[in-house]
């Protein structure tokens, strides 16, 4: 693997602590500006809609330049928006603050993506991508509970110091490790919007909302559940969460290893044992041993399917797919969302704080339907023929063959 590839990593490594980190803080934030936890919780929805809506905005602003001076831009923009989080002088700013860094998320990855991809093999492409993914991952392992630590022990504002201290690291190892790759002939941004055509660019997005919205419909409400239901100690949700973070790692590199080889039969696989582990851990959630166990699990499955849905959409998109693969990391983030809403829908009904398992359990199972459904169709033929496709894509960006 290319030593470029460590550079995105330590960019998501930022990124992705940053996102999570908050969590933890939330108490500390909310003491010092004098606002509930609730209104806290702001500080972690307006992240979350900044990616959604910063993935597609950055990344058509980004069509005129180089995909490696865009990285290098939202990293600076990454840095900035810590910056002034740790710096804010009142709620509203701090505010800002996180939504300036979300504006980066989104297009980071999914123009990391493209960039990943084009560094290797064709059948090396989905390692690639889970090579920069491992960076997300272990933040969630190392960087997130260090994080938190850091900010009970010295202030959160020095962990949002330090973590754009690690954008800083970043933008300099994309300045210096990342080939100046040239920018793709003929691509202009009718060709990223027509991706969005292409029922099967639509589907795997669709995948991406349902799957891993059913790992956080279970992990947004592990506190609760664990400390209800399993009987663990407060104190003992973080070492949980590190080892949810262990199983994304092991889960992202593995997805990534089996998508080159055979990206439709992996999804199978973790779609379908994600559904079954979801709908045990209703069961399982009410022994310590059993939960823990089974939360590893649930990261594992959920990141195994990350680098096959990424690169499903790359795939999909054909010669212009920076924005498609933007899109898709926002789609990770609205599934994030509305399987946060739906969990506490459940909740609120009186079902108990296991309930949303089951949420999570019929959301993998439907990403698993259209999965099944998507192979269907192109088995059938029913999308827009290969020799027009060709046609389609500007001279130069045919895509490779791709072992299914």
């Amino acid at each position: 693997m290319p030593l470029a590839l460590l550079a995105l990593a330590i960019g998501a490594f930022g990124i992705g602590t940053t996102e999570f980190v908050i969590m933890g803080l939330l108490p500390e934030v909310a003491g010092d500006f004098g606002v509930s936890i609730p209104t806290a919780g702001f500080l972690v929805t307006g992240y979350a809609l900044g990616v959604m809506f910063g993935a597609p905005l950055m990344t058509v602003l980004g069509t005129k330049i180089s995909r490696k001076r865009m990285l290098m831009l939202l990293m600076a923009l990454f840095i900035a928006g810590n910056l002034l989080s740790a710096l804010a002088p009142a709620f509203a700013i701090m505010l800002i603050g996180r939504v300036v860094a979300s504006l980066a998320h989104g297009a980071f990855f999914g123009i990391g993506s493209v960039v990943a991809a084009d560094l290797v093999a064709p059948d090396k492409k989905a390692g690639a991508i889970a090579m920069m993914f491992t960076g997300l991952t272990v933040a969630n392992v190392v960087g997130v509970p260090l994080g938190t630590l850091v900010g009970q022990s010295l202030g959160w504002r020095v962990t949002f110091a330090l973590v754009a201290a690690l954008g800083v690291i970043g933008l300099a190892g994309i300045a210096k490790l990342v080939p100046d790759l040239p920018k793709p002939e003929g691509v202009r941004l009718r060709h990223e919007l027509a991706a969005f055509k292409n029922v099967q660019v639509l589907l795997a997005m669709a995948m991406t909302v349902l799957g891993f919205g059913g790992v956080f419909a279970a992990i947004t409400y592990i506190a609760p559940m664990m400390t209800h239901a399993a009987g663990f100690a407060d104190g003992s949700v973080t070492w949980l969460l590190v080892l949810f973070g262990l199983g994304m790692v092991g889960g992202n590199l593995v997805g990534g290893k089996f998508a080159d080889r055979a990206l439709m039969p992996m999804l199978y696989v973790s779609l379908g044992a994600l559904a079954v582990v979801l709908a045990l851990f209703t069961l399982t959630a009410h022994n310590k041993i059993a939960a823990a166990v089974t939360i590893a699990l649930i990261g594992a499955l959920g990141f195994a399917t990350v680098p096959p849905l990424q690169k499903r959409v790359l795939d999909q998109a054909h010669g212009a797919p920076t924005l498609a693969s933007a899109v898709n990391i926002g789609a990770f983030n609205l599934g994030n969302a509305l399987a946060a809403w739906l969990g506490g829908l459940v909740i609120a009904a009186g079902l108990g704080y296991t309930a949303p398992n089951w949420v999570g359990a019929v959301l993998a199972a439907a990403a698993l339907v259209l999965a099944v459904l998507s192979a269907a169709l192109e088995r059938r033929g029913s999308g827009v023929p290969s020799d027009v496709v060709a046609a389609s894509v500007p001279a130069g960006q045919q895509p490779t063959a791709v072992r299914h």
